[in-house]
């Protein structure tokens, strides 16, 4: 078990790691966290929604994700309520005041459920806390820490952030805050995010080793790296631009992005300059405006009506810019968004963009599947593959609408317009398809008078393995596992 002394100490990283150092060693490995919060969201071949992270660290360990490995997500709505999402279905949404009363008890049951289910498959399982084990207002409520550690018995890692400074309190303290049981089942310390020389380090090393009788079994050095973050929170830690290259994305940071995961693979695009740009104007002039998913799309919608942004959006395509909705910004896209029923806690009928001939309404059953289709636009016939999570239901308010087309062969899951400079999808990880990727960049580059780049590309699942395979010949020399492992 990985637990931190705070949040973003690096937990999901070095799980992400450890999944692949010990699958290279020929364990058949699994990760698991049992509860999450989070809008970075993935969706199984079960069909089941779970945390992306998990479904990352499962692509890390060589298996595909299940939803046992994340057997409870909540899903922040920004009204202080999230929706639950149990073995990876979305049951219900609830307040943080009455979640214990209504769900701890069902959830702890999906976790031992869950925990039985992976253990009787795998060789180990790599467990995720989640923030901090030590939070003691909220131990009668904690469902990630060390209930699991204490359940499966499991020899636990406590991670720290020394780049935040302070870390040698964080550990003590942490440690003074648990339980005499709970405390017995840490075994190693792992000092992340390093800079520096560790020969200057290692007197503290000594002393904390002393203090408490626990080694410190890593020190990972600071790490350039672009992994997917867990929540819509780590965002704001990213850099607002990424890249350098010819041309210029930008994305709208709306207040509740979801699946922002989605644009990894345009960050790995040396041709690409990305940008996360403020719902607010001005827009300026990118070559493309992405508007990404919402956990809570009319919301959000609002806000760009209120700020302006709604008008900057329909100027900047008027004067010839390109934009693409992706799944929450695929519905604001068209004219109008209606929530009879208040799902999303804004009940009612409201504008949309109105660049789009389309209607959503917001339904009660979730839609979370995979699909694999085949491309009608920028280029005919190229396999696409990802993933739907929405509980809107878009259709065409004219049926007889002339001037668009559909987007691949199914036509629920997108549409473009005859310029193709009004783009929207339903498919989450669309741009992970390098072909479909490439051409659609290719366009951007036509427009500015680039040449087009190679479409003969893999696809973005291939350049992620090169990047766990690097994250763990980084890490591995810095930790030693081998007083945690099996015998």
């Amino acid at each position: 078990m990985v637990v931190g002394t705070t949040s973003h100490a690096g937990k999901s990283l070095l799980v992400t790691a450890i999944c692949r150092i010990l699958s290279r060693r020929g364990w058949r490995v699994a990760p698991f966290k049992a509860q999450n919060m989070a809008l970075n969201a993935y969706v199984t071949t079960s069909g089941g929604e779970i945390g992306h992270a998990q479904a990352v660290q499962a692509w890390a360990a060589g298996v595909a994700p299940s939803v046992e490995m994340n057997p409870v997500l909540l899903k922040p709505q920004g009204d202080m309520t999230s929706q639950v999402i149990l073995k990876g279905r979305a049951i219900g949404k609830v307040s943080a005041s009455d979640y214990y009363e209504q769900f701890f008890e069902m959830g702890w049951q999906a976790v031992e459920e869950s925990l039985q289910r992976l253990s009787e498959e795998f060789d180990l399982l790599v467990c995720e806390g989640a923030g901090s084990p030590a939070e003691i207002n909220l131990k009668h409520r904690d469902l990630a820490n060390m209930r699991v550690a204490k359940y499966l018995n499991a020899p636990t890692l406590l991670v720290v952030d020394i780049d935040r400074g302070g870390a040698f309190a964080h550990v003590v303290g942490t440690l003074e805050l648990l339980d005499p049981d709970e405390r017995a089942l840490i075994k190693g310390v792992v000092i992340n995010k390093f800079r520096g020389q560790r020969s200057l380090l290692q007197s503290g090393i000594d002393w904390l080793q002393e203090r408490t009788a626990i080694p410190v079994i890593g020190v990972i050095p600071w790490l350039e790296h672009s992994f997917p973050a867990e929540d819509s929170l780590s965002l704001f830690d990213r850099p607002t631009q990424t890249g350098s290259g010819e041309i210029n994305i930008s994305v709208l940071r709306l207040p509740r992005i979801s699946n922002f995961t989605d644009f990894d693979p345009l960050e790995a695009e040396p041709s690409v300059q990305l940008r996360y740009v403020s719902p607010k104007p001005p827009l300026g002039h990118p070559d493309a405006l992405i508007i990404p998913g919402s956990k809570t799309t009319i919301a959000d919608l609002i806000i760009l009506h209120k700020t302006g942004m709604t008008e900057e959006i329909q100027n900047y395509v008027a004067a010839g810019g390109t934009v693409l909705g992706i799944c929450g910004g695929f519905q604001m896209l068209g004219k109008i968004l209606a929530d009879p029923e208040g799902i999303e806690g804004q009940e009612g009928r409201y504008k949309g963009i109105g660049l789009l001939p389309l209607k959503t309404v917001i339904a009660g059953q979730k839609v979370a599947r995979q699909r694999q289709v085949t491309s009608n636009l920028p280029q005919a016939g190229l396999p696409v593959s990802g993933y739907e999570i929405h509980q809107g239901r878009t259709r065409p308010i004219d049926e007889a609408s002339t001037g668009f087309q559909a987007l691949f062969d199914d036509p629920s899951l997108g549409v473009v317009d005859e310029t193709q400079s009004i783009w929207g999808t339903y498919l989450h990880g669309i741009f992970d398809n390098g072909p479909w990727r490439r051409a659609w960049i290719n366009r951007l580059r036509q427009q500015r008078g680039l040449k087009s780049l190679p479409t003969g590309v893999a696809n973005y699942r291939e350049q992620r393995e090169f990047i766990f395979d690097t994250l763990a010949d980084t890490i591995d020399p810095y930790l030693d596992l081998s007083a945690l492992l099996p015998h």
